[in-house]
């Protein structure tokens, strides 16, 4: 499920079947790889916004804000803003933990 980048372009066309050509509104270009492109984004109305894998845009120097993004599934249907945080607990140290007698409970027998 890779994460993709809402990126405004001022123009983007298609050069061949697996190869896109972007140029952003300061001047640089790049070409984008099919694979790496799932569509246009609708929400964005003054320019033309396209959704372009964030991998790709690592590796490329296109003029791109990474403010707007949203993880795609592996058959390109936008499943929006998920992120994974891992919590990693404080470790305790034994010695200071105190010992509540009212917590001992009878044996049941």
């Amino acid at each position: 499920m890779p994460k993709c980048i809402s990126v405004r372009l001022d123009s983007f066309y298609s050069i061949s079947s697996k190869c896109y050509k972007a140029r952003a509104f300061d001047g640089s270009e790049a070409l984008i790889p099919a694979s790496q492109f799932y569509g246009q984004d609708l929400d964005v109305s003054k320019s033309g916004a396209f959704w372009i894998t964030e991998w790709i845009l690592s590796k490329v120097d296109l003029q791109h804000s990474s403010k707007k993004w949203s993880i795609f599934s592996k058959d390109g249907k936008n499943i929006g803003q998920i992120e994974f945080k891992h919590h990693k607990p404080k470790k305790l140290n034994p010695l200071e933990i105190t010992y509540d007698e009212t917590l001992n409970r009878p044996n049941k027998k």
